[in-house]
């Protein structure tokens, strides 16, 4: 294991800001704006202010301020930000939690919410519920490395197993959005002896051998969902099936990776929550790694996934508007000791970034019963 820190060479910049400079926008469909996808006029606007206004240095400075590191787990790379928590002096040690980010995300989405977990006394909260917080990058993502075989689930819940263990941390606490919220939930599947706790801001919906009955109200849920998601799984579809001719695409054009993922951050969020610079950290941060392509495996590879089994240990979940409405009942389906449950009156899919506070509050009180 040793430090890193991120320092992207001056030729990547100015290859970039070049890539820019020459983007060729297109015309838009016919329509309402951002119904046919990337609105042609905000895109010109991202684009422009990423070449002439976007500091990406000081973005860099940012991003220092959480102490990272490169491990090699198993013949994998992993990139990670590790930040000790503050915890009452004299008193316990504070509690180690692993938090994992999904896609379109990168580690720096879930940053927002470290500080409020590792030194809670900071920011408004009781100092005894400090955490030591690990930020991983998946595998592909970043600095991490993408295995030979199959970008899954239970594999990566190994790899952060063998990292925590690695980091001297024996029991943990694990939370995760989206891709990531699959990863937690085969930690506590798979090394259940380890896990403290999991905390779902993403909850798993049941495979299907546990869906044969449903009830009305979760009947409702899932078609809602289906509903809500119509015209809108294209991404998934060829994330899934082309990934390679998709990213040779996106590789080669800023603007196209730009046009890829703002879209996400837009129609995913509670409203349209996000800066340039929330946003362009992201994407710069998949361009100087030349990583989209490989940040497509977890959809691709998906068919290898078994399907997840109850998960028994304590489980804490934390529902946004993207799950609106979720029956409780359904998630019991998953998880067999729901100990916390809270429906979040605000924050869409990327919860962790748009509402920090409101996340870090829910988290802090799941686990405070588990210390």
């Amino acid at each position: 294991m040793e430090p890193f820190r991120i320092e992207v060479p001056e030729a990547v910049l100015d290859d970039l800001r070049h890539r820019l400079a020459a983007a060729r926008i297109p015309e838009r469909t016919p329509g309402e704006p951002w119904s046919a996808g990337t609105d042609p006029d905000y895109l010109r606007e991202l684009v422009e202010y990423w070449a002439e206004g976007f500091d990406w240095r000081a973005t860099e400075e940012w991003l220092a301020g959480f102490p990272q590191f490169l491990a090699d787990v198993g013949g994998q790379t992993v990139h990670f930000a590790h930040v000790r928590g503050v915890g009452v002096p004299g008193g316990p040690p504070p509690l180690p939690l692993v938090v994992t980010h999904g896609w379109p995300y990168s580690f720096a989405d879930m940053l927002p919410i470290v500080p409020l977990l590792t030194d809670p006394g900071a920011h408004g909260g009781d100092p005894a519920d400090a955490f030591d917080v690990v930020v991983p990058s998946l595998p592909g993502y970043g600095w991490s490395s993408a295995p030979e075989g199959p970008v899954i689930g239970p594999a990566t819940a190994d790899v952060w197993a063998g990292l925590m263990a690695m980091l001297g941390y024996e029991r943990f606490g694990t939370y995760g959005e989206d891709v990531g919220a699959g990863v937690s939930d085969w930690l506590a599947a798979r090394h259940a002896e380890r896990v403290i706790g999991i905390h779902a801001a993403h909850p798993a919906y049941p495979p299907e051998e546990r869906k044969g009955d449903l009830t009305g109200e979760e009947r409702a849920f899932l078609d809602w969902l289906a509903a809500r998601w119509d015209r809108g799984e294209g991404y998934s579809a060829i994330q899934s099936t082309r990934p390679d001719t998709l990213a040779a695409a996106l590789l080669d054009s800023p603007s196209g990776l730009a046009a890829w993922l703002a879209e996400k951050f837009r129609a995913w969020s509670d409203g349209d929550r996000f800066t340039y610079d929330d946003i362009l950290t992201t994407v710069t941060l998949y361009w100087v790694t030349g990583t989209i392509g490989t940040s497509f495996r977890a959809y691709h590879d998906d068919r290898f996934e078994p399907a997840l089994p109850v998960i028994t240990v304590p489980a804490g979940i934390t529902v946004s508007r993207a799950d609106l409405g979720m029956p409780r009942s359904l998630a019991e389906r998953t998880y067999a000791d729901i100990r916390f449950w809270n429906d979040l009156p605000r924050g869409g899919h990327f919860v962790a970034k748009e509402e920090p506070e409101l996340v870090a509050a829910d988290v802090r009180e799941f686990f405070r019963g588990l210390r």
